[in-house]
């Protein structure tokens, strides 16, 4: 697949243009991405960034809830959003003829909602977050964000709460919106067959100049190790153990790829093959990575019967420590290397996924790299730099635990395989 260069501009008002032309496809991959999450928010905001995001999609001055459902389905195009712990972002996906229309409408949703009628949104929002807490699976990953991250708002849910979600009134929603979603908070990137001048001028006769700088970043602090449990009534226990992490800009970031797709990343990683296949103690168990501006997280999740708590905790605390005492071999290192190489050559085969790598990576102000450096750091990973990082971030005795299942007390003492502080 023919691609151009990354090309970046940015406007006098200090939002920032980011595209990536690719000649070879018919589409259009836009989104607009501002810097506005769950961090920002206070406790007694807690949500209020996915709620607004919803009603993003509920109407402007200019178009009808109704009126954008119908414009982007006349247009065949693909319209969603998303809200992280320090992102919003609004994107779709059309046919590269259809992008003034495209853009006049996302834009206008992002930047001029008008909140009519706001209550049914109320409780499509509260539902989700019903369905959410009865997905323990899903609940357990902000179980162990509150272990680890404790009271900072990176420790908190991004879906909110919902006495927030019930009760904010508009003003203050559109003082949130107002007060972040402006240009020096925001980029517009889009990937696909288009013309950066074009895209730059469509953004500049929509944007305004008004100046704003995102507020600063209050850094997480460290708690240690520490043990949350969620106590429900389910047929699995769901688990997981993690620790902080490192920043999305930190160059180490490669190796740590590489290092997660060793030890539970995979099919072929050590988890899977020892907990999954060769004991069957599991359907679900893998380990994952969480990049933040300032900070990151490290984590391991299991879910799996009662009866196999113990011994699935057990397998999973003497991998951690084999990491530790054996590190990883040249053949795991070259497997995980091309592993990793190959997953982002194949996803950069997506216009939304060189969008929104575009979008995020200007939006926290990391280098654009291009898929040729990319690869290109993977390849300079060293068996020194995978162990250095192990030691650093997957020592089971620093790590902190979270479980949502029936018996808090059986949990904990499973938890004496990985870490005896934990236990007591």
């Amino acid at each position: 697949m023919s691609t151009e260069p990354a090309r970046l501009t940015t406007l006098d008002s200090g939002i920032r243009v980011v595209t990536e032309a690719m000649p070879s496809v018919r589409s259009i991959a836009l989104g607009i991405w501002i810097r506005a999450g769950s961090r920002d928010e206070g406790t007694e905001q807690a949500g209020i960034s996915h709620f607004l995001e919803h009603l993003l999609f509920k109407g402007t001055d200019r178009f009808s809830s109704r009126e954008i459902d119908e414009a982007f389905d006349a247009m065949g195009a693909e319209v969603n959003a998303g809200t992280g712990k320090e992102t919003t972002s609004v994107y779709s996906r059309f046919l590269d003829g259809h992008l003034e229309r495209a853009f006049d409408v996302l834009q206008d949703m992002v930047l001029r909602p008008a909140y009519p009628d706001i209550d049914s949104e109320r409780q499509v929002v509260i539902e989700e977050i019903a369905m959410y807490e009865d997905e323990p699976q899903d609940k357990v990953h902000d179980v162990l964000a509150e272990a680890i991250f404790g009271e900072h708002p990176l420790g908190r849910p991004i879906i909110g709460r919902a006495d927030v979600v019930s009760s904010v009134p508009v003003p203050d929603i559109a003082a949130w919106h107002d007060g972040r979603y402006v240009p020096r908070n925001i980029v517009v990137a889009a990937a696909g067959n288009l013309e950066h001048e074009r895209i730059v001028e469509l953004v500049e006769s929509a944007v305004g100049d008004v100046p704003a700088v995102p507020a600063g970043l209050v850094s997480p602090n460290g708690a240690g190790p520490t043990l949350r449990f969620f106590q429900k009534e389910t047929e699995q226990y769901h688990l997981c153990l993690g620790g902080p992490g490192i920043s999305r800009g930190d160059d180490r970031r490669f190796a740590l790829r590489v290092l997660d797709t060793i030890l539970g990343g995979s099919t072929s990683s050590r988890l899977f093959q020892e907990v999954r296949e060769k004991r069957g103690l599991a359907y679900a168990v893998y380990s994952y990575v969480s990049h933040y501006a300032d900070s990151g997280q490290v984590a391991v999740y299991v879910g799996t019967r009662p009866d196999n708590v113990t011994q699935a905790l057990d397998v999973i605390g003497t991998e951690l420590r084999r990491l530790q005492e054996d590190g990883v071999t040249e053949e795991e290192l070259e497997r995980a290397r091309e592993n990793v190489k190959g997953r982002t050559v194949l996803s950069m085969e997506s216009t939304v996924t060189r969008m929104n790598r575009l979008g995020s990576s200007v939006l926290m102000e990391v280098p654009v790299l291009t898929v040729d450096e990319v690869l290109a750091a993977f390849d300079a990973v060293t068996l020194e730099d995978v162990a250095t990082l192990a030691g650093e971030l997957y020592r089971p005795d620093d790590m902190s635990a979270a479980g949502v299942g029936a018996d808090e007390s059986s949990f904990r003492a499973a938890l004496g395989k990985v870490s005896p502080a934990l236990a007591a």
